[in-house]
């Protein structure tokens, strides 16, 4: 089961990530998730939140390409809570890279890759922190990076 931890307690919290539902799309703001997530409906689009709890902490827009065995993220996004030095939980991002990565293997096998347009000030970001490949517009992970992420994470 996959973790977030609660940034003052240390806590680990068990998660699920599942599929946005219609009823989803009526509470996920633009304020509160940086984004007009209702323009991603074409797309896979998930969400993270607490096992014991409904409350949406992160989101992720997965876009097939299958003819390249290839995932990529269109759009990633953490609830306003939970961004910057004050937030509630960690490892939300991580967790939502990790869960494509973990479609990708299951699509895919030994294939796989999933691969994002980031934002220019966050590129060095994924690169350091989630092992990702710097491809010019793109990041990417597959082979031993794509499967060191999920290891990282005990999946």
């Amino acid at each position: 089961m996959q973790k977030i931890t609660h940034s003052q307690t240390l806590l680990k919290k068990d998660i699920l990530i599942e599929l946005v539902t219609a009823e989803d799309y009526k509470i996920i703001t633009k304020t509160k998730y940086f984004f007009d997530w209702k323009t991603e409906k074409g797309n896979w689009v998930y969400k993270l939140r607490l096992n014991d709890s409904e409350e949406i902490l992160g989101l992720i827009s997965l876009e097939n390409f299958e003819s390249e065995d290839r995932i990529q993220i269109n759009l990633l996004a953490v609830s306003k809570e939970n961004r910057g030095a004050k937030k509630i939980y960690d490892g939300i991002t991580e967790n939502l890279i990790v869960f494509a990565c973990r479609e990708a293997v299951r699509l895919y096998a030994e294939n796989a890759c999933v691969s994002l347009i980031p934002k220019t000030e966050l590129k060095i970001h994924y690169i350091k922190k989630y092992g990702m490949i710097d491809a010019g517009k793109q990041v990417f992970l597959e082979g031993i990076a794509l499967y060191k992420l999920l290891k990282r994470n005990e999946i």
